[in-house]
């Protein structure tokens, strides 16, 4: 079984590395490398939503729980970031700003798939938007190097794919969202 608190004082000490990015994410892939520890520790996903394992201005550690086919439009971090997956999948598409739009459109520009045991690290500079595509939950650490919640970044609407302001109470209402579909079936 892998201990939370431990979890969370390697990436802290990772964080204070020259390159914390790249210690953090050699912690991160430690961790999902065995996804059964990882969730004993962790206990049984039961439902969608964000658990805080330590947040600080300098790292915010969170456990994430994908609701089944639950979609997060594009957005940024403003920070560094590692994605671990512990269970299930997580799809990001990641988007780039048109050069030539003044109202911070964006247009996409990749993808990436994240399986169990997948580390994926995101550049401060990152826009991405996230899919969990199969009909359960999906699992993940998710390391940021900064304070997640205060930090203020944007969101794209995901119909004109406009910039807006990120609103954290929102997007922490679609998990929400996310628990009451999967119990209405």
């Amino acid at each position: 079984m892998i201990e939370i608190e431990q979890l969370v004082a390697d990436c802290r000490e990772a964080n204070t590395e020259v390159q914390a990015h790249k210690a953090v994410q050699e912690v991160v892939a430690r961790a999902v490398a065995d996804p059964k520890g990882l969730m004993q520790g962790l206990g049984e996903m039961q439902r969608a939503g964000v658990q805080k394992l330590f947040q600080s201005d300098e790292l915010t550690v969170l456990n994430v729980v994908w609701g089944a086919q639950m979609t997060l439009m594009p957005h940024n971090h403003e920070m560094w970031a590692v994605i671990g997956v512990y269970s299930g999948r997580e799809d990001n598409i990641f988007w780039r700003r048109l050069p030539d739009r003044s109202d911070g459109r964006i247009r996409a520009a990749g993808a990436r798939e994240l399986c169990v045991g997948d580390v994926a690290p995101l550049g401060k500079d990152i826009i991405h938007s996230v899919t969990n595509p199969i009909p359960r939950l999906t699992g993940a650490i998710h390391v940021y190097g900064g304070d997640f919640f205060e930090t203020p970044r944007s969101e794209w609407d995901p119909e004109s794919l406009l910039e807006g302001r990120y609103d954290v109470e929102k997007n922490m209402r679609l998990f929400e969202e996310a628990n009451n579909r999967l119990n209405a079936h």
